[in-house]
């Protein structure tokens, strides 16, 4: 069983997302660890990249000032080898394919394996093409999650049949970002990949407050939060990790509150 599964196992689960290097790879390893003891599920990480297309302006800023810091993918390895035996939630990175073919496939994989993560997103490749990774990904026993956006009609039901590990639901159109009203029918899609698959569905894109994450969750299996959090660590740097974990433990509580309710 991947580990991944343990995020949803008889729970909504709430998912924090940070950009590694942002301020340091020494504060990303203590947000690792805060994170999980406020309540995180499972954690999210992005690598940084020069040209993140998916996201908004708080991460792209986060992306360069992990770049500008000397945060590269080898020494994003090497500090989440440190964390092994300490992280217990599943783990899964965010990035792009050019950084996973630079660094090649297979060693990537490898050293995914060797430092705990259990499964890829990657927003740049659509569901058609994810056969270019798919075959090395499983030599690995990592998972592919699959996004499914607004736009994505018809394709829902064929994409939510072969998902693995869970699916990110994008509650908006465009970027990543804040938002103050979310206004999609998450429902009706979430309804949808219901119908096609058991796999858990989270979703992500524009939540921010604890009553956007309870609304969502209540509809879904779970809440992603990304550019609030970056956003705290955007204002307070060095210091963000006890403010990163009151926000954690106020999104776990609010996703549980939906919970209790279903």
């Amino acid at each position: 069983m991947n580990k991944i599964s343990e995020a949803f196992d008889k729970k909504k689960a709430f998912i924090p997302f940070i950009t590694a290097g942002d301020p340091s790879l020494e504060v990303t390893e203590q947000l690792l660890y805060a994170m999980e003891e406020a309540g995180a599920d499972l954690i999210e990480i992005g690598i940084p990249f020069s040209d993140p297309t998916a996201e908004g302006v708080v991460i792209q800023a986060a992306n360069e000032r992990a770049l500008k810091a000397g945060c590269t993918t080898d020494r994003l390895f090497d500090m989440l080898e440190k964390t092994v035996g300490k992280i217990h939630v599943p783990m899964v990175f965010l990035t792009y394919v050019n950084p996973i073919y630079t660094y090649g496939k297979e060693k990537f994989m490898k050293r995914c394996v060797q430092c705990g993560i259990s499964g890829l997103i990657v927003p740049d490749m659509p569901y058609e093409e994810k056969g270019e990774l798919k075959p090395v990904c499983e030599a690995y026993g990592i998972q592919i999650i699959s996004l499914i956006a607004p736009t994505s009609q018809e394709r829902i039901s064929r994409i939510a049949k072969e998902a693995e590990g869970y699916i990110y639901c994008v509650s908006s159109l465009g970027v990543t970002g804040v938002r103050s009203e979310i206004k999609t029918d998450i429902k009706a899609m979430v309804d949808l990949v219901r119908q096609a698959t058991d796999t858990p569905c989270a979703v992500g894109f524009g939540i921010s407050t604890p009553k956007q994450a309870e609304k969502m969750a209540a509809v879904s299996d779970g809440a992603i939060v990304g550019s609030a959090i970056v956003k705290i660590i955007e204002k307070y740097g060095a210091d963000s990790i006890p403010y990163v974990a009151e926000y954690v433990r106020k999104m776990k509580n609010a996703v549980k509150n939906a919970e209790n309710r279903c």
